[in-house]
């Protein structure tokens, strides 16, 4: 059996829209709310997994993999940027910056 559901949505479509979905979800055998649920959670899903997972060739692979193993160089100017205090690191406790 499954959960509870307590979250509404509300979409707002045009009539073509809504008559392409309930013809759809009618052909699955499903309510449109449950074929645009299945299929909305299903592109959330991919577009998701784009930026969690990707795949190499075992040429970009080895490339990958090399690149993590390589020692970090030094960047002009990033230690600084990153050491210099900013305005949203708020006043200097011990009061030097003033």
């Amino acid at each position: 059996m499954g959960s509870a559901k307590d979250e509404r949505m509300h979409v707002r479509v045009e009539p073509g829209q809504k008559a392409l979905l309930e013809a759809a979800s009618s052909a699955s055998g499903s309510t449109v709310s449950a074929f645009v649920l299945k299929a909305a959670t299903e592109a959330a899903a991919d577009v998701l997994a784009d930026r969690r997972v990707f795949v190499l060739d075992e040429q970009g692979w080895q490339a990958f993999d090399q690149a993590l193993e390589r020692s970090p160089g030094e960047v002009p100017g990033l230690r600084e940027l990153l050491e210099t205090p900013t305005v949203l690191d708020g006043p200097d406790p011990d009061g030097a910056g003033e």
